[in-house]
């Protein structure tokens, strides 16, 4: 009896050693730190483990409808963000399978071919693929341990998430590049920034060059710092530049709004859709001024990566009590309101995404206490002054 348990035993260690044999030797790298690691992998942004984390994905686990593609490359864009620098030697893969701490697989099935670039900050990586998704396909990423900070510390924890692509081809708009200035909340370029007592910025405040940040109270109407002139505060503005260059000269697949004086309103069939009040992912654009009265709905069809963009030459005005509404996934983070004069944000009004005002300031005017406040979820970069009235709250979107 003793002789058969101890065989039994033989016989399941042996199975065990060929099982991780057989997965090691069929999968990439990060199967392998997934399988050595002796730790079950988590979504981005839930690990509980000290050290360096994925603290966001996009899309997100669990999103469906996810576009098959990118607008501006051949495939689709998987970004993740980091909690600190890291070292980009242990994540970029600048040729299909040159590393494999990044990777994207269909579900259960083969993976997929891609390079992995990282930003400036090398606080953020994105997989591109070499060519867009299937449709109504479930996906896999994970990201392994082998990716190190910059102070050569592993991620705290492995990482696997998963998506479902949309039962069509829907190739979606490339979120705006902000590089540094993501974390203000507020940023004057060459004029002052003045909040008032009863206001508050959930964020960074920056001007450059220096100049008058009038009532700008670190942890009381700045829940942040406030670089005044300065690197940090060169590097921000730059960063806002380029984001406004680059988004305010894309054009393909967009939809012109036909009636931009209220775009609460419904507007001209673009795509076999007709947009207004409620708004698909997409680019819409005008030369004349945009504003709106009422309710505008952005739906992101369950795509947490889904883009907003709205593209003005001109000014950029919204009314009292007026809202921005967010659903199926939408986020503020990824909605972007590109404008070639001013921005003014109306009494008790409830704004959602990132104003990068070109050429003249941007007035958030004041709310009610103690409701409506004006909230804006959202950044506000100008070209010239900012204002912020009373009871008004400016908060930087989650990355």
């Amino acid at each position: 009896m003793k002789r058969f348990r101890t065989l039994r035993v033989f016989v399941a260690m042996v199975m065990f050693i060929m099982g991780v044999m057989f997965m090691t030797g069929c999968g990439g790298s990060d199967e392998k730190a997934l399988i050595l690691s002796g730790q079950d992998p988590v979504a981005p942004g839930t690990c509980t483990e000290a050290g360096p984390a994925v603290i966001s994905s996009n899309p997100t686990d669990g999103d469906v409808y996810v576009s098959t593609g990118t607008i501006g490359t051949y495939g689709k864009w998987i970004t993740v963000n980091f909690s600190e620098v890291m070292n980009p030697t242990t994540i970029q893969s600048l040729s299909p399978g040159e590393r494999l701490t990044f990777t994207l697989r269909v579900r259960n099935g083969a993976y997929v071919s891609g390079v992995v670039m990282m930003n400036a900050e090398y606080t953020a990586a994105t997989f591109v693929t070499e060519q867009t998704l299937q449709t109504n396909t479930e996906y896999t990423a994970t990201i392994s341990k082998y990716a190190e900070s910059a102070y050569g510390t592993s991620l705290s924890c492995n990482y696997k998430w998963s998506f479902k692509t949309a039962p069509v081809d829907t190739v979606g708009q490339a979120p705006v590049k902000l590089g540094t200035a993501g974390t203000y909340g507020i940023f004057a370029q060459r004029a002052n920034v003045t909040l008032a007592v009863d206001s508050r910025v959930n964020g960074n405040v920056g001007l450059n060059p220096a100049g008058a940040c009038n009532n700008c109270v670190v942890g009381t109407t700045v829940i942040g710092q406030v670089h005044n002139g300065g690197a940090l505060a060169v590097q921000a503005q730059a960063d806002i530049q380029a984001a406004y260059d680059e988004a305010s000269v894309r054009a393909t697949n967009a939809c012109t709004l036909s009636s931009p004086s209220d775009i609460s309103a419904a507007q001209a069939s673009c795509n076999g859709f007709t947009p207004g009040p409620t708004y698909r992912p997409g680019l819409y654009r005008t030369a004349d001024p945009i504003g709106f009265t009422g309710t505008i709905t952005l739906d992101a069809l369950g795509d947490s990566s889904a883009v907003f963009i709205f593209q003005t030459d001109s000014a950029l005005t919204t009314a009292t009590d007026s809202v921005v509404v967010l659903t199926n996934l939408a986020q503020a983070k990824n909605v972007f309101w590109v404008v070639g004069s001013a921005a003014t944000l109306g009494v008790s009004s409830t704004f959602k995404g990132t104003v990068i005002a070109n050429s003249a300031g941007i007035t958030v005017n004041n709310g009610i206490d103690p409701t409506p406040r004006t909230d804006v979820q959202g950044r506000l970069f100008s070209g010239a002054a900012v204002t912020v009235s009373e009871f008004a709250t400016v908060t930087v979107p989650a990355p």
